[in-house]
């Protein structure tokens, strides 16, 4: 089980620093903070997985 929640947390933190990264690739300009901490529920829409996929390309 503490495996588990390290493993999930080690995903949460380094998709949050490659999508903070790469926020200039992205078609936002505001609401950097909010978007990179709230990354895995907004993944489920469309438009944001496409700029989270930009951003991660870097």
């Amino acid at each position: 089980m503490n495996f588990l929640v390290f493993s999930l947390l080690v995903v949460y933190v380094v998709g949050a620093f490659k999508f903070w990264s790469g926020f200039r690739r992205t078609n936002f300009s505001q609401g950097k903070l909010y978007l990179t901490a709230l990354w895995p529920v907004l993944v489920l829409n469309k438009s944001y997985r496409q700029n989270f996929t930009k951003a991660l390309k870097g």
